[in-house]
């Protein structure tokens, strides 16, 4: 199975970054795609998006600034079948599309992306101002896994979310 398009662009806000396309992200070729995945429910409930969107309306979010990829591009069941030679690759990969694309972050949509993008062993929540960013310019923010396997209350991932909501109107307004 093939991976799923990048929806990157010049000038975005935000690139959300996840491990690998889902399965069912790679049948219908569009991001976080998954009915138990909670991603599109937290970027509205986190005010980051005005209205609800589903996963076939991934490429319109390019409308507000935001942008889609992974750090592995090929569908699995889960990220334990991602291999070693993969996360090498698709590390180098996501740096050369950061370096390109300059997005104002980079959201890593779970601490276990961050911590195989920047080799760093631990992450907290939210934006990484403790440590040099791994692309000048590029701010990175490590927010939960939307996954309907992860075991945070609804509330709390939403709210740490909200803080990129908030700091995206700052940097807008």
């Amino acid at each position: 199975m093939d991976g799923i398009s990048d929806h990157l662009d010049h000038g975005l806000q935000i690139v959300f970054i996840g491990f690998n396309p889902s399965i069912r992200s790679g049948e219908v070729g569009h991001h976080y795609a998954n009915p138990r995945n909670n991603f599109w429910r937290i970027l509205h409930n986190s005010g980051l998006t005005p209205r609800l969107y589903d996963a076939s309306e991934d490429g319109e979010l390019l409308k507000l600034g935001y942008g889609f990829t992974n750090i592995v591009s090929r569908p699995t069941r889960g990220i334990d079948d991602i291999t070693r030679e993969e996360y090498n690759e698709g590390r180098e990969l996501l740096r050369s599309k950061l370096e390109l694309y300059r997005p104002k972050v980079a959201c890593f949509v779970g601490k276990g992306v961050y911590t195989e993008f920047s080799r760093r062993t631990k992450a907290n929540w939210g934006f990484q101002g403790d440590v040099p960013p791994k692309v000048d310019g590029v701010r990175e923010f490590v927010a939960p896994s939307s996954s309907g396997l992860v075991r945070m209350p609804m509330e709390e991932i939403i709210g740490i979310y909200r803080r990129l909501a908030e700091f995206t109107q700052e940097s807008n307004g």
